[in-house]
Formats: C-alpha cells, structure tokens, sequence
C-alpha cells in the first residue's frame, strides 16, 4: 500500500465513462489546470433514435464540467422541461428514452454536423468550445462501436435497451464490442495516451465503459507498456457498485465482486488500483495480483471529495 506525498501529475490522460468518471473528472480540474487534462471518452453507448445521433457519455461529461448537468439525475441538463416527449408519447411514439427539450438541442446540432460529413471528434470539439471547456474530450472513435450484451434467457440487445429500457434488470450471458475489431482510435487518442504523465482509468464500469475503449486495437498495447504509468480508481466500494449495475455484471461474466476482482480485470494496463477506505482490508490482496494499491476515501459525495481523490489519483497524496 502506497503512502506518502508527491507532486501532481502535469499531464493526464483519463479513460472515461458516465457519471463517476465525470464527477473524478471535474475533481481534477479543481486540482489541476483543465487545459492539462485529456478525457478519451467510451463510445460504445452511442445510439440512434428518432433519426438523431446520440452520445450519452460524452455529454454526461460535457455537461459536469461546463456546470450544465443534472446531479440529482445524474444525467442531462439542469432545469430541463420535456414539452417534446409529452407529445411524442402523445402521439404513441416511443419516449423510454427520455430526451429533454435543451438536451435535444445538442443531438440535433451533432446529427446535423455529422450528416454534413464532419467526423464525431470534430462535432464533439465544436461542442466542447461551445460549451467552453478547456478540457479535451477525445470519442474513443470516429468509427462506430457498439456495446451488445447477450441475455441469459436469450437473445441480443443494444446497451442502451439494457440499461435504461431493461433497466438492466436482466441477467447477462455475454458482452461483445461489434466493430471495435476494424475500428481505429479516435485522432489524438493513442498520441494522449502516450504522452501523458499519468494515465487515469475514472471509476467507471470496467466491463460496459471501459471495456470497449480497450478493445480498440492499440490501446491495450499502449496502457500496457506504460503500466506503472496507469492508475486505476476502483467502482466498487464494499463489493458494490455506487452506481449501475457493475457489481451484479462482474457476477453474472464470472469476475469477482470486488476490488480484487477490479484489480485482475485491469492487471495488464494499470500498475496501481485506488481503493477505498471500506476495502482496506483487501490491500493485500490487490498486491498479490500485481498491482500496487492506493487506500483512500473515493465516493464522491461532494466536490470537495471529488477534488480531494483526484489529488490521490495524480499523486498529490499518496
């Protein structure tokens, strides 16, 4: 177990996914200046419906950081009004997928960018400076990966039907990453990946967020041979997910319930795992994988908590 103080990490790349990667994320740039900090953002979750392009992670990151997101929901915007999906039910469309009328805004100005031929890095800029972030979100891709998940019962959904129209509720035989094979890393991506000083996996769900960054060719190769570079924040505290269904998934694929079980899913590209104090106990034998294990508070109930963990994660702390 690491302690000790150091100094801050100047450059970071973070790997990032949903609501807990966004939330370490703006801790971060409370510790560091944001024009340090690249975010490679999964993708995998993109969807299409009613004709638009839809990024949920990408804007749930955009959205923290700009000060726009909705922490009670924790997702979308603040102060949303949803005239539109009243009447698209009114209509009998379908509105499980709840869109809201400033958040449509946004999938409207992608899709349009996107079938006008700019690539999904280049909107997701655009975006960005609109939003007037100085932190550099990267789309893992500009090709199109998407994470589908073969149900116990049988059959084969998308994520997005899994997790909010199933509300994940299903158990879960398998999950593939369809095209992530041929797809190339978004532009900038493996060069952030190697020029950062520290690279970050967030605390997002190592299997459904993080899992398809690193099927990307290249990435894993990368993390891998900068390992002791890596450092690793586990979503699991006391053998639960705080958010998402990341320990009941680690169950059904096999994986152990835990941190250690976190600690073996990253063994190949993250030198450290930070855990938190509930898990102390399990040090050890986050050790006896191979990785060095960092004890700290890492629910992030508060910014401040937020900011406190991040300076762990870049080594301010340890």
């Amino acid at each position: 177990m690491h302690t000790g103080t150091g100094s801050l990490a100047d450059v970071i790349t973070a790997l990032a996914g949903g609501v807990g990667a966004a939330r370490l994320l703006r801790g971060m740039i409370r510790a560091v200046p944001a024009d340090q900090v690249t975010a490679v953002v999964n993708t995998g979750d993109d969807t299409e419906l009613h004709g638009l392009h839809i990024s949920p992670d990408l804007d749930t990151v955009a959205y923290t950081l700009s000060g726009r997101s909705d922490e009670e929901r924790g997702w979308g915007l603040a102060g949303e009004s949803w005239a539109v999906m009243t009447a698209l039910e009114e209509l009998g469309g379908e509105a499980w997928f709840r869109l809201g009328d400033r958040d449509l805004a946004t999938h409207l100005l992608r899709t349009g960018r996107l079938r006008a031929g700019a690539t999904l890095s280049e909107v997701t800029a655009e975006l960005s400076a609109a939003l007037g972030l100085a932190v550099r979100l990267l789309p893992m891709s500009d090709d199109p990966v998407r994470t589908r998940l073969r149900l116990v019962e049988g059959g084969e959904v998308a994520f997005q039907d899994y997790f909010v129209r199933l509300r994940h509720e299903v158990a879960v035989a398998s999950v593939h990453f369809e095209g992530a094979g041929s797809a190339r890393p978004g532009p900038g991506v493996l060069e952030a990946l190697a020029g950062a000083d520290r690279v970050v996996i967030c605390p997002s769900n190592p299997i459904l967020s993080i899992g398809p960054i690193l099927a990307l060719p290249g990435v894993t190769e990368a993390l891998a041979a900068r390992r002791a570079d890596v450092v690793a924040v586990s979503p699991i505290v006391a053998g639960s997910a705080l958010k998402g269904p990341a320990d009941r998934l680690m169950g059904e694929l096999g994986l152990e319930v835990s941190v250690v079980g976190v600690a073996r899913a990253y063994a190949a590209v993250a030198g450290t795992l930070v855990i938190d104090e509930a898990d102390a106990d399990l040090a050890g034998q986050v050790e006896d994988v191979g990785t060095a294990c960092v004890v700290t508070e890492t629910v992030m109930s508060t910014p401040e908590r937020a900011t406190a963990l991040a300076r762990v994660v870049l080594g301010g702390d340890r």
